[in-house]
């Protein structure tokens, strides 16, 4: 049996090998030990008076980036698809 390499996978293709491979405990490792590597925004502190505009504008913000990456990859797809 091949060993598999982890780091050789983006991030999108681990998440969805673990998903297909919950038994494989590596892969889940090499999730997690990815995701606790990134480091981490501090939006507001919770005795920031501003506490929940500042929460809900990173919201907001964290939505229309997932929704313009979404919007990229269907502008690609549909490129891909006219070739």
């Amino acid at each position: 049996m091949s060993r598999i390499n982890y780091d050789s996978m983006s991030d999108i293709e681990l998440k969805q090998y673990f998903l297909k491979h919950r038994g494989d405990e590596a892969a889940f490792q090499a999730y997690l030990d990815r995701i606790n590597q990134r480091p981490r925004r501090i939006v507001a502190s919770p005795n920031d008076p501003d506490f929940d505009d500042k929460v809900q504008a990173a919201i907001r913000q964290k939505l229309e980036a997932a929704k313009s990456s979404g919007q990229q990859a269907n502008t690609a797809l549909e490129t891909t698809d006219q070739e």
